[in-house]
């Protein structure tokens, strides 16, 4: 059996910057799905600053 050997993240993100995007859009969509579901805020930076984001003002 072949060992897969590690890859090069510079080269990943350079040929794969799409999936690479689309991947991070659904993290993010499913995490605040989640947080709206069980009715957490969610911690974002805005400005420089630090917010604390109601469930219900997500908008998803």
């Amino acid at each position: 059996m072949k060992v897969q050997g590690r890859k090069d993240i510079t080269r990943v993100m350079r040929e794969d910057r799409q999936a690479v995007d689309e991947a991070l859009t659904r993290g993010v969509r499913d995490a605040m799905l989640r947080h709206k579901k069980d009715d957490l805020p969610v911690v974002i930076e805005r400005d420089g600053k630090i917010e604390w984001v109601k469930p219900e003002d997500l908008g998803f």
